[in-house]
């Protein structure tokens, strides 16, 4: 029988939020983060950066975006478009599953 001896990676929840700021903008429609509103953040009481809000629960990602959009873009369709790309980039980059992204819109930026 071998033993493992590879050891064991962690991933520090600043990397999560890092892919997901960096994706999220990258999306066509996405003006900006918006603050996550001060009620919402004092009831959940997780973490969160910049108008992202991450839990990491058994190897699951759930995340709670709070954005600005751009005007002209077709709001679902963009929300859409979030929730398919973070997830595959979280997916691609450091293999967790993503259990549920939930998009908040706060504001059209004309």
């Amino acid at each position: 029988m071998e033993k493992n001896n590879q050891g064991k990676t962690t991933i520090a929840p600043e990397v999560i939020y890092s892919i997901v700021k960096l994706t999220a903008l990258g999306v066509e429609g996405v003006h900006s983060f918006a603050k996550v509103p001060l009620a919402v953040d004092s009831i959940f009481k997780i973490r969160n950066h910049d108008g992202i809000r991450v839990e990491i629960e058994n190897g699951f990602v759930y995340i709670d975006l709070f954005l600005n959009l751009k005007n002209s873009y077709n709001v679902r369709e963009v929300s859409r478009n979030i929730q398919a790309i973070v997830s595959r980039e979280i997916f691609e980059t450091v293999g967790f599953e993503v259990g549920v992204i939930n998009i908040h819109i706060e504001d059209i930026i004309y």
